[in-house]
This record gives structure tokens, sequence and C-alpha cells, in this order.
């Protein structure tokens, strides 16, 4: 058990988070089991987050903001924190994403992160057996929250049609997730072309990328690899990946049809027809 005492705000978001729940709390003059009850979770809950024994989550910070009038501090901090949680190699990116006014992706396999739902988020994290799956599973969910901003970026996916036949989770999470894409096709900013087996040879043979443009830094190129991840600026890259992405979606369905496509594996697939006992419950 860390002792609280010891713990060095500076160390990590997460330390600084504890931290500084501690020092709220006591300011009130609450114990933990006072905060929790103000807030409707265990003192047990309140303790493991001040020694950095469990992972705060967004819920959470925004009920302890209400509780003791902190101005959307830990709301804030929340974010940090979860990002924190994203392996250390691709943390850099989920940065540069976050700030990112035009998103470009193909995926060669998966849905791209930001167009997950969290059932389908983790039965992709439960592959490697993460340690903390429920914090992963936080953390990728927080990424999706710069959809839903004022202003949120220009968002434009390329799936491989594999991604849709790719059964991830069973039938059910499937089932959703292609609802799911399907939900953005009243989203301006949000675009999703699906990739046909038809297209043949493409030049996303490669693998999966994403081009970042940003409204006042240069573009970045990303491409994920097993165990770290591939970013640079470098020009010529940049360049030759652009109009590679430019031939993916030339060679991609329309978005219309993509979504026509989407909705026919959504039910002949992993639709109602299906018997119960061949479901997998998510």
């Amino acid at each position: 058990m860390a002792n609280i005492q010891s713990l060095d705000p500076s160390a990590s978001p997460l330390d600084y988070y504890g931290w500084e729940l501690r020092r709220q709390r006591e300011a009130h003059g609450l114990s933990q089991s006072q905060l929790g009850e103000i807030i409707f979770c265990t003192g047990s809950l309140i303790c493991q987050i001040e020694t950095t024994r469990k992972i705060p989550t967004r819920d959470f910070s925004e009920r302890v903001d209400a509780a003791l009038g902190t101005d959307g501090v830990f709301s804030r901090l929340i974010g940090l924190v979860l990002r924190s949680q994203l392996p250390t190699w691709f943390q850099p990116y989920a940065e540069m994403e976050a700030k990112a006014a035009y998103i470009s992706t193909y995926q060669a396999q998966l849905v791209y992160g930001l167009l997950q739902t969290e059932e389908y988020a983790r039965a992709v994290l439960s592959v490697e057996r993460h340690s903390a799956p429920d914090e992963m599973v936080a953390a990728r969910m927080e990424r999706q929250r710069i959809l839903h901003r004022e202003q949120p970026p220009a968002l434009w996916v390329v799936l491989s049609e594999a991604a849709l036949l790719l059964q991830i989770g069973g039938r059910d999470v499937m089932r959703r997730q292609l609802a799911h894409l399907l939900s953005f096709r009243e989203d301006p900013w949000v675009n999703v072309q699906i990739l046909p087996f038809a297209a043949g040879q493409h030049t996303g043979m490669m693998g999966t990328f994403t081009l970042l443009r940003f409204d006042d830094d240069p573009d970045l190129f990303y491409m994920d690899g097993y165990d770290q991840g591939h970013m640079t600026a470098n020009p010529h890259v940049i360049k030759e990946r652009s109009v590679g992405y430019a031939r993916l979606q030339a060679s991609a369905l329309s978005p219309e049809d993509s979504a026509a496509l989407i909705a026919r594996v959504m039910e002949e697939r992993y639709g109602d027809q299906l018997r119960p006992e061949e479901r997998t419950v998510a």
C-alpha cells in the first residue's frame, strides 16, 4: 500500500491526482468515508485512489468537483491521468491526435480507436492480457472525447473490408460496433469509407497508418508497430503518404455505398436471425 505522505505529486499525473484529492478532502475537513458518502462510493475507493492503487474515472472526477467545489480541477486532471495509462510509446501520438484539425487514417484489420465501442475495445485489448484492462479501455474511450468538442477534428477513416468481417468479441459485439459506425452517417465531421477486397492491390498494403494535420504545426505521419509506433514530420514521407491515401479513398466505396455495405454485413453476418444459442453475451 502506498503511503500518501510519501507520494511525489510530480512523479506522474496519477500521483498528482491522488495527492490533490487528499489535500482537497482534508481542506474540507472530510474523512475518506464522509467524502465517499457524499459522492456515492466507499471510503475504501477514496483511499485506493488517493494512494494510486485505483485509477479514477471521469464520472468520479466530476462528482468530486461538484462535492468539493473545485471548479473542474479533477475533471481536467482525469484526461491527463487516463492518457498516462496508454503505452508509453503511444502517448506522443495520442497527444498529437488530440490537437489535430484533420485526421485521415487507413485501418487494415480493426475499427479505428476513435470509433470503437467500449465492448469492442475491451475485446481488442484483452488479446494482450493487459494487467489493467479497465484502465486501458477507459483511456481509449477518453481519446474519443475529441469528437464531441465544440470544434472537433475532421475525421476521415478508410477501413479494409476485413474490419467488418473479423469477428471481434462475438456477433453481438460486432453488430453493435457496426451500428455505431452507421451512427456517424449524419456527422458532418466524420466520414467512413470501406475498401472492398475487390479493390485488389492498393497503397495501404504496407499496413495501418494515419496522417494528422494541424492548423499551425507541420503535418505528421504515424504508423503502428507491434510494440512501438513510428511518427515523422518528414515532408517527403508526408507527400508520399498523402498521395497514397488519396488513392485509397479513390479505390474505396463512397461513404454512401460504404454505409450500405456495413448495414448489409451487420444484418447478414451478425443479424437478429441468428439463434440465441449462437450468440456471444457481451
